[in-house]
């Protein structure tokens, strides 16, 4: 991870993960096309004890949260990899409802989207 976050961000992390057969269950599809939706970055997983693992509120109501592929494109442009894209996303932010994770789920999902765009220049 890169050291550019301030000693006074908070970052929470997510409050539950779905490894990839749940996502796959979750969203009705193969696992083949969950694997598919992280190599083209329109879903993000990491690897927590060895396995691969998806934070549970990025997958909400069957679906991936609508802005989130391009939130992900946006940070990987700016150079972030998943586990800085994970920190970024929930990293605790007073002018959002908690982290832009969770701004993702509600109405500030475009300005979670414009300030990812920000973060590259």
């Amino acid at each position: 991870m890169t050291e550019s976050a301030s000693h006074d961000e908070k970052t929470a992390g997510p409050t539950e993960w779905l490894n990839l057969p749940d996502v796959a269950e979750r969203l009705d599809l193969g696992i083949s096309k969950v694997h598919q939706l992280i190599r083209d970055r329109a879903l993000l997983a990491v690897r927590r004890d060895g396995i691969m693992r998806v934070p549970a509120e990025l997958v909400a109501n069957s679906t991936v949260l609508k802005h989130l592929p391009g939130v992900l494109m946006l940070l990987h442009d700016a150079g972030y990899n998943d586990e800085e894209a994970l920190r970024w996303l929930y990293t605790e932010d007073d002018t959002l409802p908690g982290s832009p994770a969770a701004a993702l789920a509600g109405d500030r999902a475009r300005e979670v989207k414009r300030r990812a765009q920000a973060v590259g220049f």
